[in-house]
């Protein structure tokens, strides 16, 4: 394997053809506005290029993996939403998932389309910030206004669901707070009338905009040989050609029904992580029509009392209800032995919590797979010897989210 130590590299500078004879030292974060969260890469540089880089994490210090083990199973939900914030959804019902596994809970199949529904708006909002942040990077920066406005639509129907917006709490063990509203449907239908041709209109922007596709190709390349050995999951995995998608290898929320394709790319670059996350936009659209259009009728959760809030009213009037409701917000429920491993597909790849139970109320392990945090280990390699213009649109097509770093 090719020694990229800074020694070695340092050694061989002066055989090496030179920029204007000189090292330099660029800190690029951990405040820089293109690092887009709070790490760190230490670059050194002979001019513009760059020729070595060694990454900083752990400026947040939020020790969520701990934090859980003295939190009970439902306040580990609102640590999941501030992962990757930009489809928190997705963290929360996830996570929801691994309980059910670990106490063997089967949810209703409308539970099973609702949440699919809402991982797949979460799937578009992820998608749409990534690249339109992506095109601002390389200069153009319309594309993003008008996306922001796109992903403030999926908020106003997250808001329908649970009352927040970015960091939602969405869901619960076993299903959801209350079903779908009237206002809800309202929404979405016209998302799924109004919203195809708002994206096309940014894929006319930039998919075949000369100068995006001369900024972004052959910029940040990483083989599928090697994003395989790094642990590359999700589009930036699927952008080098391998077509491993969790929601076709471990189906999971009967993601089986559904009709939808794998996009992948062929090089691995910056503009086919792009491209890779623009069609799966288009499939995730396709999967909310078939999961909205056949949506079944029934419970919008799974009997679980041993979890699940009862009504309000009944809280107020009625003493099995107001204990119910005490011991599940202190977290008073055992719950099985165990050691369960679940994974979903989130924005960025395979999301998975590993959690060991002891039979408390507390998890007595729980550790989360993050895409970045197992990605970002590539970024050094995939932009050393590129300038520090091809190290912006790389790390912003690999979406590198700093709340999955730091957990």
């Amino acid at each position: 394997m090719k020694d990229n130590s800074l020694s070695n590299i340092l050694n061989q500078y002066e055989s090496k053809e030179q920029i204007d004879g000189q090292l330099y030292t660029l800190n690029l974060g951990p405040t820089h506005p293109a690092t887009h969260g709070i790490f760190q890469n230490v670059l050194t540089m002979d001019g513009e290029r760059i020729l070595h880089a060694e990454q900083t994490v752990g400026y947040i210090h939020r020790a969520f993996e701990k934090i859980s083990e003295r939190r009970n199973y439902t306040q580990i939900t609102t640590l999941t939403d501030r992962m990757n914030y930009c489809s928190a959804p997705i963290n929360n019902l996830g996570w929801h998932m691994t309980v059910e596994k670990l106490i063997g809970v089967e949810v209703p199949k409308r539970v099973d389309y609702m949440r699919v529904i809402l991982m797949e708006l979460a799937r578009i909002g992820d998608h749409l910030i990534c690249n339109g942040v992506t095109g601002m990077d390389s200069g153009a920066i319309t594309g993003l206004t008008y996306m922001f406005i796109e992903r403030e639509r999926i908020y106003d129907m997250y808001e329908q669901i649970c009352g927040a917006r970015m960091t939602t709490n969405m869901g619960r063990i076993g299903g959801f707070e209350r079903d779908f509203t009237p206002k809800f449907h309202e929404l979405i239908k016209d998302f799924l009338k109004t919203f195809p041709p708002r994206f096309q209109e940014f894929c006319n922007l930039l998919e075949r905009n000369r100068i995006f596709m001369d900024r972004t190709i052959g910029a940040g390349t990483i083989s599928a040989e090697r994003a395989l050995s790094y642990g590359f999951t999700g589009p930036n995995l699927r952008a080098t050609g391998v077509d491993y998608d969790v929601r076709v290898a471990e189906p999971y929320s009967s993601y089986q029904d559904f009709d939808f394709i794998i996009p992948v790319g062929t090089s691995g670059d910056t503009y086919d992580r792009f491209m890779v996350r623009q069609q799966e936009i288009w499939e995730s659209i396709k999967i909310i029509k078939q999961a909205y259009e056949n949506l079944p009728e029934g419970d919008f959760h799974a009997d679980v009392p041993d979890f699940y809030l009862p009504e309000k009213a009944d809280v107020y009037q009625k003493m099995e209800a107001l204990i119910y409701h005490f011991k599940i917000v202190m977290g008073e429920t055992d719950v099985p032995k165990g050691e369960v491993y679940h994974a979903v597909e989130g924005g960025n790849g395979e999301l998975g919590f590993y959690l060991v139970s002891d039979g408390g109320r507390s998890p007595y392990r729980l550790h989360f797979r993050r895409p970045c945090f197992i990605y970002y280990q590539a970024y050094p390699e995939m932009i050393t010897g590129s300038v520090i213009s091809d190290a912006i649109v790389t790390m912003c097509s690999l979406n590198v989210i700093a709340g999955e770093l730091d957990a």
